[in-house]
């Protein structure tokens, strides 16, 4: 359920960003708001609390973006708010951060090894990619997990490429037990 009020909500951003040709101002303003939620974070509480009535919430958020923000991020955030969905904020900004990315041909990868890479083998990582996707750039995460024994994960989006030792040696030892119990 909150995926689709992340795709609903994000894509009718988007939409809208598109349609009024600003998707970069738009885009900027959302990185913000979640900045500002980050550091504010009594904000999320207040409007999130169901105590406080719909109007109070409405009119704390007019007040506190209205003349800061453009009048589509307001009218965004007052929508959200007015359909008691701010509780999904942060899913709807990352999902509509990761289409605006998707829609100027950034993609997002994580690379997971078992011992840290050079900064060699991170650029290489990084052009095999770029080459063999349809990104124009990528922004790159490396995390390391001993327990990978060698090879290397990659996840971008919903697909993981998974050439670790590790996975290697599960995936053949479920094939010799299948194979002995036949």
């Amino acid at each position: 359920m909150a995926k689709l009020i992340s795709k609903t909500y994000g894509d009718a951003l988007l939409e809208l960003a598109v349609e009024e040709n600003k998707v970069d101002e738009i885009s900027e303003e959302i990185a913000s708001l979640g900045q500002i939620m980050d550091e504010n974070p009594d904000f999320e509480r207040l409007i999130n609390n169901p105590r406080i009535d719909i109007e109070d919430k409405l009119n704390v958020v007019e007040t506190v973006f209205r003349g800061r923000t453009s009048d589509e991020v307001t009218g965004f955030i007052l929508t959200v708010v007015s359909k008691g969905r701010f509780s999904e904020i942060r899913s709807i900004l990352e999902y509509f951060t990761a289409q605006v990315e998707a829609l100027k041909g950034i993609g997002t990868a994580y690379v997971t090894t078992p011992i840290p890479l050079s900064e060699q083998e991170k650029k290489q990582i990084e052009d095999r990619l770029l080459a063999t996707t349809t990104y124009k750039s990528m922004h790159m995460h490396y995390d390391t997990d001993e327990s990978l024994i060698g090879g290397m994960q990659i996840r971008i989006g919903d697909r993981v490429v998974d050439s670790s030792i590790r996975t290697k040696i599960t995936n053949l030892k479920h094939s010799l037990m299948n194979t002995m119990l036949d």
